[in-house]
C-alpha cells in the first residue's frame, strides 16, 4: 500500500470517526450538544483536524444526514421486499419509515429539519437523498392510482409519514394510534 492510500484510508477512516461521533451524541443529548470542540475531546483529535475534514457543524449535519438517508432507504426496502402486494409493501413501507424517525430521531431531524445545507428536490440533490425518495416511490407509485403522478403522489404520503412521525415525537399525536394512523392512511389507497 502506497503512503497516499494509507493517508486517504486514514482520513476516511477519521471522517467516518467524526461522523458517528456526531450522530451518536446528537441521539444522547441533542443537536445542541454537537459542537467542534466536543467532537474533538471525544474522538482525541483537534479541532483543526475536524476543520480539515468539515467547514463546521453545518456540514457535519450534512453528512449525518446522507449517512441516515442510505440507511433509510435500505430499511424501507428490506420491509418492502417481504410484503406480498402493493397495499402490504406499503404498508410494510410506512411501518419501517416510522420506525426508523422513532429510532432515530437525531439522524430523522438531521435529514429532514435541519439545515445540513443539502440541496432537496433538485439536480444537484446528493444521490443518498435521492435514493431515499427513490425507495419510498418504488412502493407508492404502485399505488398513486390512474392520472395521478406517482412522484407527486409520493411527496404527498411522504409528508403525511413526516406529520405523523414529528407530531408524534412532539407529543402532539398520541402514539399508541400510530398503527391506526398508518391503516387508515393505506386503506384508502385505490388499489385493491
Amino acid at each position: 500500500m502506497s503512503v497516499q492510500e494509507r493517508k486517504r484510508r486514514e482520513r476516511a477512516e477519521r471522517e467516518r470517526l467524526i461522523v458517528a461521533t456526531a450522530r451518536e451524541l446528537a441521539e444522547q443529548q441533542g443537536w445542541d450538544a454537537v459542537t467542534t470542540r466536543r467532537l474533538a475531546e471525544r474522538i482525541e483529535y483537534s479541532q483543526p483536524v475536524l476543520y480539515s475534514h468539515f467547514r463546521g457543524k453545518r456540514e457535519i449535519i450534512g453528512a449525518v444526514a446522507l449517512r441516515g438517508a442510505t440507511e433509510m432507504a435500505v430499511a424501507m426496502r428490506a420491509a418492502t421486499t417481504a410484503a406480498d402486494g402493493p397495499r402490504a409493501r406499503v404498508h410494510a413501507l410506512a411501518r419501517a419509515y416510522l420506525a426508523f424517525a422513532e429510532g432515530n430521531p437525531a439522524v430523522y431531524d438531521a435529514i429532514f429539519q435541519l439545515d445540513g445545507g443539502l440541496a432537496y428536490a433538485r439536480e444537484d440533490t446528493p444521490e443518498p437523498l435521492k435514493d431515499a425518495f427513490a425507495a419510498l416511490m418504488e412502493s407508492l407509485g404502485e399505488v398513486a392510482g390512474d392520472g395521478v403522478e406517482p412522484g407527486l403522489f409520493t411527496e404527498v404520503f411522504w409528508a403525511s409519514l413526516h406529520g405523523v412521525a414529528t407530531l408524534t415525537r412532539s407529543g402532539r399525536l398520541p402514539p399508541e394510534e400510530t398503527e391506526r394512523r398508518v391503516r387508515l392512511l393505506v386503506d384508502r389507497l385505490p388499489v385493491v
